[in-house]
């Protein structure tokens, strides 16, 4: 079927490209009203959005159009113009000043395109990217849409597995998976990894923003609209649209910069977390026709933060003591025996009551028991006596070198990415985009104590820290042939992208293997590939002041992969080295000292199965129509729809109305009405895999399977279907251009029925049916204490309020932007629980959607966020500061307790609450030359923290702060410096 499609889409190509003819070469120059030139001017030809061009250094710029069109002229701070192109070859054309920020022509919103952001029936913010890496801390995209849109939420999470390389993003409060994401107008793939721990995002999968390179972009365009019937599965919460660079010339960018605090190190202070990048960006031209070609490179590193306590908790055993007393002597008590019941060394009781007598703190009593006991069996309630602090004193360690990696992970990056276009014919050009991305991580786990059955102490008599270690690769490639027939505009692209997600874990053990366990486990891959052809066609029509059709085919295939790990990475031994089969009796599984079965699989994260490993696909077909016009000069009118077919769940069908009408000259209504949809994702579909979860304050091996997994069968778990919506929003937008001051405001209105999530865990069964023992035995052969599963479980409305306010003031002697902006948003699930009928007569139906489960969809991350930012320029000076509200968030646990005292706050149900705060940001930039500036600046400049967490919820003052709400993260005050060079 694939095949038989891309034959009829390349045989329409041919056929397209038989009926073109020569070109017109249009060159140009755009200056302001000084006569100087402007650089990076966009400059597109209306009604057809995806061609343009960009002004050099020089305000130069080459366009093939042709007579009939009209150029749109668009800069940050001067007013729009339209140019018809006529019989010109050259034009000089000169923008007038007009304090109004970002009027660039949007691509996103309508397929009409050619509209700025006050005339766009539905809300779109346009942020210049180009502007915001010179004076902005933040360097990757998720970072600088954190800080500065509202309704965009995203930060560092911390021990969390996968989730500790990539950064999951939110907008408007829905998931990470709700939200489209473009590059280039172009539907970009999702990453492989899917967060299956108690942190924001969980059960989701979303895209990796951090693969693309923030140099490499212009701008970014964020609809915060509802658009599945233009763009397709997941635009529930709005679309995100990259732009990538055009630009001529070559341009550098340095720098580095850390978190200098006095909580840095596990607050012994000064600095740790250095990062630094570099950024190179080259564009030129490409024959004389307009074409360019723009490519990006960018490498980074980042070092970890520390921002653990002190560990409070039991770490040595008298067992311990013992032990290394043998160890000292060359003697590991480990290798008298595998499994302590069963085949412990006749030597083992007398060689144990000799070595204690070298602990010089146990006092007489207690060695008087020890020498009295008269069997192994005898030894064992004894030796788990806690000496901690006598042993940290005798081993010359403390308490700290027993913490956590609790922070940001260390990571080491590349990125290289291209844009061109190349025109070949008078309405006809080729183009390319796309990149290469590779990210290395190393994240901690939870510390494996010596005095823990996890832990053997006969290879690691101090236990261990184990690593997860991740490397991210993500490739893709657009490219397509677009032009004119008439007044068609078409377009013919195919879009490929693949993310792989690869973990090797690191100082760990197999604790089954004992002796014979490497350090070092390949656990295993995650792979997801997407490839999409789009055939879109357009043209303007002459229907009442003015209107545009649009419509088009579009064709997906995805496939997901679940690759094994190595199987030492997952399988648990028995006492004599083989794979411990399926109910093998207790004696054959290797023990520690206190006769606790010692845990198969890589410690921190086991490995995937060669049971999980699969290939799983699924096909696309849907088709899409657009209609927009100008039913007056002040009432415009959108309409448009989408069908899909999915082979793996079906069709679904989606509609969206929009209206603008234009009160006054420069004051606007805007309203828009949808529905929309989300396809589960082929991850949720397929993933199977064991990861160690803190569940109730104990780490416990918990189990990930699918909804086609004999488990969930067993469990009577539905097969998910699609998330469905409506959504309505309405608006206002107005601009005073001679007060220079824009205000937008927009409420809306969404609703999300079945909404996909991942329970809670299942505990292994306690009784003794048929389907009970069934369970058993998945559970064992699995290696697993609990199990969960996805599950469209729950019903949600969400509702809210954007507000952007902006100023602007340009003279000869300076320049100063002020802008406000914030987002009030809430979620709450509504109606019953979709709980399956088994699961409630079995009364699971906590387990199946919790009260944790609840916060972590509805209150982990701020429901009101506000942005307050100056940015003033006068003469070579360059200043920036910025204001950022973080509203108050939920932490998923109850945890007040009547002995619970301090200044903490509990919201009626137990849950602790983390108060807001504000953020301050300062950068100053001075520009030597018009090619050189140096920046320097802090984020977090008063070093402000999240309220730090209830003792009984901070794991033995690892977790000081919440790892499971997403505020402003939690490393503290960053100062930075960049040096910014345009080199020609």
């Amino acid at each position: 079927m694939r095949t038989k499609i891309r034959q009829q889409l390349l045989s329409l190509a041919f056929f397209l490209l038989a009926t073109v003819a020569g070109a017109q070469t249009l060159k140009g120059k755009v200056t302001d009203d000084q006569k100087e030139p402007l650089l990076g001017v966009t400059i597109l030809i209306k009604n057809s959005p995806s061609r343009g061009a960009t002004t050099n250094e020089k305000g130069e710029f080459t366009l093939r159009v042709s007579p009939e069109e009209t150029l749109v002229f668009s800069y940050i701070g001067f007013k729009t113009k339209e140019v018809k192109v006529g019989k010109h070859k050259q034009l000089l054309v000169s923008l007038e000043s007009e304090a109004e920020e970002l009027p660039e022509l949007l691509v996103v919103g309508s397929r009409a395109g050619g509209r700025t952001k006050i005339d766009s029936p539905v809300p779109v913010d346009v942020f210049d990217v180009t502007k915001t890496s010179k004076t902005q801390p933040q360097a990757n995209i998720n970072q600088i849409l954190n800080s500065i849109a509202p309704s965009f939420t995203s930060t560092t999470q911390v021990v969390s597995d996968g989730s500790d390389h990539l950064d999951p993003a939110q907008l408007r409060g829905l998931g990470p998976d709700q939200t489209l994401v473009l590059l280039n107008g172009k539907r970009r793939h999702t990453s492989a990894f899917i967060n299956v721990n108690g942190t924001p995002g969980r059960g989701t999968v979303g895209t990796d923003l951090n693969t693309i390179p923030s140099f490499a972009l212009s701008r970014i365009e964020v609809l915060r609209d509802g658009a599945s019937a233009q763009y397709g599965s997941d635009a529930i919460a709005g679309v995100m649209n990259l732009e990538l660079k055009k630009e001529k010339g070559l341009s550098a960018q340095v720098s580095y910069g850390g978190h200098l605090t006095p909580k840095a190190n596990d607050h012994r202070g000064d600095f740790d977390g250095g990062q630094g990048q570099l950024d190179i960006n080259y564009g030129t031209e490409l024959g004389k026709k307009g074409g360019f070609f723009n490519l990006t490179f960018s490498a980074q590193f980042r070092n970890t933060t520390h921002r653990a306590g002190t560990f409070d908790g039991d770490i040595f055993n008298a067992y311990n003591a013992i032990e290394l007393r043998a160890l000292e002597h060359n003697d590991n008590l480990s290798g008298y025996f595998s499994n302590i019941n069963v085949d412990a060394d006749s030597r083992l009781l007398g060689l144990i009551k000799g070595y204690a007598q070298e602990v010089d703190y146990f006092d007489s009593s207690y060695l008087s028991q020890i020498q009295g006991a008269t069997s192994i069996a005898a030894l064992q309630p004894l030796l788990k006596k806690d000496f901690t602090e006598q042993e940290l004193a005798y081993r010359g360690l403390g308490r700290k070198d027993f913490n956590m990696h609790v922070g940001q992970s260390s990571l080491l990056g590349t990125q290289f990415f291209i844009n061109a276009v190349i025109p070949f014919s008078k309405h006809w050009e080729l183009y390319a985009f796309g990149g290469q991305s590779y990210r290395y991580g190393e994240a901690g786990g939870f510390f494996r104590r010596p005095n823990q059955a996890r832990t053997f102490t006969g290879l690691h008599p101090n236990g261990y820290l184990p690593k997860i270690t991740t490397d991210i690769q993500d490739s893709s490639i657009s490219a397509g042939i677009r032009g004119e027939v008439g007044k068609w505009h078409i377009d013919l692209s195919n879009t490929f992208g693949r993310n792989e997600f690869a973990y090797t874990i690191k100082n760990t053990g197999n604790t089954s293997l004992r002796f014979a366990s490497p350090d070092s486990f390949d656990a295993g891959k995650l792979r997801f590939l997407q490839n999409t052809i789009n055939l879109d066609f357009s043209r303007p029509l002459e229907l009442f002041e003015k209107a545009n059709i649009s419509f088009g085919l579009e064709q997906r295939h995805e496939a997901y992969s679940t690759v094994a790990g190595e199987e030492l990475s997952y399988a648990t031994y028995d006492i004599h080295g083989g794979v411990l089969p399926l109910g093998a009796p207790s004696s054959q599984k290797t023990t520690d000292f206190f006769g606790n079965a010692l845990p198969g699989g890589a410690q921190v994260l086991p490995g995937f199965r060669k049971e999980s490993a699969l290939t799983k696909t699924r096909n696309v077909v849907a088709g899409y129509g657009e209609f927009e016009t100008d039913i007056t000069k002040w009432l415009l009118a959108n309409a448009a729809v989408r069908y899909e077919h999915y082979s793996d769940f079906g069709n679904t069908f989606n509609y969206k109305l929009a209206t603008r009408v234009k009160l006054f000259p420069n004051v606007n209504l805007r309203g828009a009405a949808s529905t929309g949809f989300r396809a589960p994702s082929i991850h949720q579909l397929y993933y199977t895999n064991i990861n160690t979860l803190q569940i109730n304050g104990v780490l416990q091996e918990t189990g990930t399977f699918n909804n086609i997994s004999r488990a969930a069968e067993l469990f009577g778990i539905d097969k998910l279907r699609e998330e469905k919506s409506k959504s309505v929003s309405a608006g206002f937008a107005l601009k005073v251009p001679k007060a220079g001051l824009s205000l937008s405001a927009d409420a809306y209105f969404i609703r999300v029925d079945d909404r996909i999530i991942l329970t809670e865990a299942f505990s292994r069964p306690a009784g003794n049916t048929t389907a009970e023992n069934e369970l058993k035995q998945i559970f064992d052969l699995a290696n697993v204490n609990t199990v969960q599963f996805f599950a469209n479980a729950v019903d949600v409305e969400t509702k809210g309020i954007d507000v952007v306010l902006s100023h602007s003031l340009q003279n000869d002697k300076l320049s100063l932007t002020n802008d406000f902006a914030f987002n009030l948003t809430q979620t709450k699930k509504v109606g019953e629980i979709h709980t399956p009928r088994a699961i409630k007569a079995a009364g699971l139906e906590e387990k199946f959607f919790s009260e944790r489960s609840r916060v972590l969809l509805e209150e982990v991350i701020p429901r009101f966020k506000a942005t307050l930012s100056h940015n003033l320029t006068i003469g070579k000076w360059n200043g920036y500061l910025r204001n950022t509200y973080y509203g108050k968030a939920t932490g998923p646990d109850i945890i007040r307790t009547a002995d619970q005292v301090g200044d903490f706050v509990f919201d009626e149900r137990g849950h602790q609450v983390i108060r807001g705060k504000i953020i301050t940001d300062l950068s100053i930039a001075y520009n030597f030359t018009p090619k050189t500036s140096f920046t320097l600046g802090v984020n977090n400049l008063f070093d402000l923290y999240p309220e730090k967490n209830v003792k009984v919820n901070n794991n033995n003052d690892q977790f000081v702060y919440s790892r499971a709400t997403s505020q402003f993260g939690l490393n503290g005050r960053y100062v930075f410096a960049r040096a910014t060079f345009h080199l020609f």
